[in-house]
Order: C-alpha cells, then structure tokens, then sequence
C-alpha cells in the first residue's frame, strides 16, 4: 500500500527562524516555508519536514540527516569556516577535525541551533 508513496522524514526545532538561518545561509540549502513549517529541498528531489515544538522541543539523540560527501575532509573545513562546531565523542576514533576513521565510512557528527544531530559522510 504504502510502496509508491513519496514519504519524507521530518523533525522538530525550537526555533524556526534560527533553524531558517543555519539550514539555508550556514548550511547553503534551498529551504521553504510555508504556515510555520520550515521544508528542506535536498538533492535528489528529497524533502525534509521541519516544524517547531517551541519549548517542548527536544534534540534527537541520533543523527535525523546525514549529507553523504565526495570529500569529508573539504566538506569539514568548508563548514567550519562557515562557523559549524564539530562533536566529539569519546567513544570514537576522531581525527584533528573531529572526523571518526575509526571503522565504517569516514562521518563527522554536528548539530543544528536546536540540538538535533546531522552528519557529513564519505563511504569508501
């Protein structure tokens, strides 16, 4: 039933202006909004849903969208120039830049105004 249905994921922030700002200017997006909601047109003609949960918003403790890259490394100085901080998590085997290297594809973990975490990866 639900095979042929263009689904689309979403998620909440606690801020849509804030989130506007970081996913359209810092992040270099096309964003959308439309009676509150904030849509993410990603390549591939994918569609992300944003919506505000104002204060009752809390972040994801997983990652809600990962960016696959050609070039994690490029991907990562190009974002922190544009003022994105990178996590860091002890568990894992992260370089300088904060990329983990340490088994599966090359990823670097960081998050939005609202706390909900995204990723840049380079498989292989």
């Amino acid at each position: 039933m639900l095979k042929d249905s263009p689904a689309f994921s979403g998620y909440s922030v606690d801020d849509i202006p804030k989130a506007k700002q970081f996913y359209g200017d810092t992040l270099g997006l096309e964003v959308s909004e439309s009676n509150g909601l904030l849509t993410l047109h990603l390549a591939g003609d994918r569609e992300t849903l944003i919506y505000p949960k104002g204060d009752r918003h809390e972040p994801a403790s997983f990652t809600v969208l990962n960016f696959p890259v050609d070039d994690i490394e490029r991907a990562v100085d190009d974002l922190v120039a544009r003022g994105v901080e990178f996590e860091r998590y002890a568990e894992m085997d992260q370089d300088a830049r904060a990329i983990n290297r340490g088994g599966g594809p090359l990823i670097a973990w960081f998050t939005d105004p609202a706390g909900n975490i995204l990723s840049v990866l380079q498989s292989a």
